[in-house]
């Protein structure tokens, strides 16, 4: 029986590279986006149907999932939307705080609400949600970012216990740094002058240099289909070399020893 899945933030990157993967496997493959007058490719691809979605607006994520489990019976929702606000906290505006949780935290707590009596009326159904290496370490310019990927990890968990009764599993994707146009498109920056040395020495991570060596969306989704089939009772799924790295040697110093560790390389 073919299964469906269900993608926001689906218009290029991580999004877009894992639809097309799911549709190669033989998945229908429902994928939003907040311009789908845009997209062309997916749209040229069999069982593929593009849909508008803007995952801060939260009756039109309602409406959006009521009718689609109206005429599709989904089996798995990625939660995927959302964009990096990198940039010193003090540099931010009240606005650009607010737009970043709603999408990176509400989008995932709303999308995953709409979708909950139904895999519960069923007794099935997944949610893959995708954090990030900075939802398990913190790192300078991304308090903000760093804050709703946190979140989103912790409602995860909390949310994986709370619907397990109901044969509904809760999994987190953490990709670390991956090549996409995230850092160009998906990046929203502020500066403040106090924080000029401590921005220049962040900013190397994201030189093109630097980003050959990450990881490719195309392996990411990869791993977004192995959590999706693998048939484990596994929470999180770490995604790439650097955070594969990462994330064992937070594991093995402990938070207070990561911290240590690193903050001595940003006092200037």
């Amino acid at each position: 029986m073919q299964k469906t899945i269900f993608i926001t933030g689906a218009s290029s990157g991580l999004g877009k590279a894992t639809a097309k993967l799911f549709q190669e496997k033989g998945w229908q493959v429902i994928a939003t986006m907040r311009n789908p007058e845009n997209e062309n490719e997916l749209k040229a691809l069999p069982n593929v149907t593009v849909l508008p979605l803007d995952v801060t607006d939260s009756q039109a994520i309602q409406k959006t999932v009521s009718k689609i489990m109206k005429s599709h019976s989904v089996d798995v929702v990625l939660n995927n939307a959302g964009y990096g606000l990198i940039g010193p906290l003090e540099s931010f505006n009240d606005e650009q705080i607010d737009t970043q949780i709603q999408t990176n935290l509400f989008g995932v707590i709303n999308v995953t609400r709409a979708f909950i009596p139904f895999f519960r009326k069923n007794k099935r159904g997944m949610f893959i949600n995708i954090t990030s290496t900075f939802g398990l370490v913190g790192y300078p310019t991304c308090s903000i970012y760093n804050a709703t990927k946190f979140a989103v990890d912790g409602f995860s968990e909390g949310l994986a216990y709370e619907l397990a009764q109901f044969g509904i599993q809760v999994k987190v994707v953490a990709p670390g740094g991956m090549q996409t146009n995230f850092a160009g498109r998906s990046l929203q920056g502020g500066m403040h002058h106090a924080y000029s040395k401590l921005v220049e020495k962040v900013s190397e991570g994201y030189s093109e240099e630097q980003l050959a060596n990450y990881t490719k969306a195309e392996a990411v989704a990869q791993v977004i289909y192995d959590a999706a089939t693998d048939n484990k009772n596994q929470l999180r799924y770490i995604a790439g070399h650097d955070a594969i790295g990462l994330y064992k040697e937070r594991l093995e110093l402990t938070p207070e020893g990561q911290f240590e560790k690193n903050s001595a390389q940003f006092i200037f």
